[in-house]
């Protein structure tokens, strides 16, 4: 286990499906064991790749019990309990966190498009009103319509005990660069993009929040070891050969080619609800040409 609070290598996990779409608890069970003995330090259910939009409440809380069962204390285990409504996401995390959460995820509000001082005093109301909880913010721009600005992310890391990280997908380096500037000096900061991972973590970074990880954890896993021990011709090597596998699991909207991949090696984790849909046919091919390139299959 890594000697960071959340660890190095965090795996977004997928929401297995069965045929009709209902939550495939069984498998979530096997692929969170499997994860967390493939290199993955923990596991963030319930978020983007996890196709949080369109799950139910009370599916979310019986994942949550289901993967902390599986992983028990050998990996942590966080949970989207993020909401462009303040009042929903205090309720949700305080919820989970009955539950047994190892930290809360807690995306930028989307939609609604507030101003910096909007977004300090939303994460600063969920913090205060969630102190047990380690919350690590979300910064997702493409999808939220509202980039969380590094001043912002040192601020909050400043005031609230319990705004402890963020996972970073603003795909902005000088954006990374100042929140490690800024924020203390405990302040975790994620890459939230797969190929960024190597270069975020020459300013500052400690590790990701990976799609990939699913297929190549024990590879990231010594990837960002590698680089920490200043083997960087090692690092970069890794980040070479994986290069196309983080592309092509981005070739259409995540998780929709991972959930494909994942079936391709043999995880029944089933397609994804509407409004995603399934991956098509050329695109199919250029997955499975990367892990056949890969040796994953």
């Amino acid at each position: 286990m890594s000697d960071y609070i959340f660890g190095r290598v965090l795996t977004a996990m997928v929401t297995p499906f069965n045929e009709d779409l209902t939550v495939n608890y069984g498998v979530a069970e096997k692929l969170a064991d499997h994860l967390v003995n493939n290199g993955s330090d923990g596991l963030v259910i319930c978020g983007t790749t996890g196709e949080s939009p369109t799950l139910e409440s009370e599916e979310k809380y019986e994942l949550l019990k289901v993967v902390k069962k599986a992983v028990g204390h050998r990996g942590k285990v966080l949970m989207g309990t993020g909401s462009n409504s303040t009042a929903k996401a205090i309720k949700d995390t305080q919820k989970a966190s009955k539950i047994g959460i190892d930290g809360s995820l807690q995306v930028v509000p989307y939609y609604n498009k507030p101003p910096q001082e909007g977004l300090y005093q939303h994460f600063r109301a969920i913090a205060q009103s969630c102190s047990d909880v380690p919350i690590m913010l979300y910064n997702i721009p493409g999808r939220t319509g509202k980039n969380l600005e590094a001043q912002t992310t040192a601020k909050l890391a400043q005031d609230l005990d319990n705004i402890v990280a963020i996972k970073e997908a603003s795909a902005d380096l000088e954006q990374s660069a100042k929140i490690r500037m800024f924020a203390p000096s405990d302040f975790l900061i994620y890459s939230g993009e797969d190929f960024l991972t190597l270069p975020m973590m020459s300013v500052g970074s400690v590790g990701v929040v990976s799609v990939a990880s699913h297929l190549v954890g024990n590879q990231m896993q010594k990837m960002i070891r590698g680089y920490e021990k200043g083997d960087n011709i090692l690092a970069q090597e890794i980040q070479q050969k994986l290069y196309s596998l983080f592309k092509v699991l981005f070739c259409n909207t995540n998780p929709v080619p991972v959930k494909f991949a994942l079936q391709l090696i043999g995880w029944d984790v089933g397609n994804v609800r509407l409004p995603l849909t399934s991956l098509p046919i050329n695109q199919q091919q250029e997955v499975e040409k990367v892990l056949k390139d890969l040796s994953l299959l």
